[in-house]
């Protein structure tokens, strides 16, 4: 699949050309428009237990997948909320947040199930999902994504809620923020202390933040 991302960084779309009987796989809702002879198949991956696993770990219990016809087509995508996407070339394994998949071609393997999934957990009910094999993955963040690549033996920490992606050669640790007070009542909860080498992908803004300034303004049932 070939990937141009239009409009950056609120409000990303991305055209996605797809070979001939090329199939791409795609998140379920993320769908915008396609040509005309794209066909779309629904099915669990991995069975009911494989759907399960994903919707424990906050994906979707369906995946989509796309199919070109003989010509060629092309399909846009757009995540849920406003913000950015971008487009990794994946060769071994890479981390993702949970929520931040859109597409990705058929030589990736999502996986809820690794036990890395089930131990990271922030403040925004952030899970680690782990993308393996080889191809293109098509990702998005809420607002503007950003990176930081960290030498070997470099400390960075970072709020859980920003993380949208990270090297597996980073080493990591879930701890407060400052002392449990402060992380009670500071706001920051959570964060993740990363040791390189290796590459972490943050997102400008936090949708658990976001939540906790929209939930005082809306209407109290009486």
């Amino acid at each position: 699949m070939d990937v141009t991302l239009k409009f950056q960084p609120a409000f990303s779309l991305a055209y996605v050309k797809v070979e001939p009987n090329e199939e791409i796989r795609v998140e379920p809702g993320s769908m915008v428009s396609h040509t005309d002879g794209m066909v779309m198949s629904t099915k669990a991956e991995g069975g009911i237990f494989g759907g399960l696993k994903r919707m424990a770990a906050g994906e979707s219990f369906f995946q989509n997948t796309w199919k070109a016809p003989a010509q060629g087509g092309e399909i846009t995508l757009a995540p849920a909320v406003a913000g950015d996407m971008f487009v990794l070339p994946v060769t071994g394994e890479f981390l993702l947040a949970s929520g931040a998949y859109v597409a990705s071609e058929n030589g990736l393997k999502v996986d809820a199930s690794w036990g890395g999934a089930r131990g990271f957990f922030g403040g925004g009910g952030l899970i680690l999902l782990k993308v393996s094999g080889s191809g293109k993955l098509l990702a998005s963040s809420y607002g503007a994504i950003f990176d930081k690549t960290l030498a070997p033996g470099e400390s960075y920490i970072v709020d859980t809620a920003h993380i949208v992606g990270m090297d597996t050669s980073l080493k990591f640790t879930v701890q407060k923020s400052g002392s449990w007070k402060s992380t009670i009542l500071g706001g920051e909860g959570l964060v993740c202390h990363l040791t390189g080498p290796g590459r972490v992908l943050m997102q400008s803004r936090s949708i658990s933040a976001f939540v906790g300034w929209l939930a005082p303004m809306l209407p109290k049932s009486s």
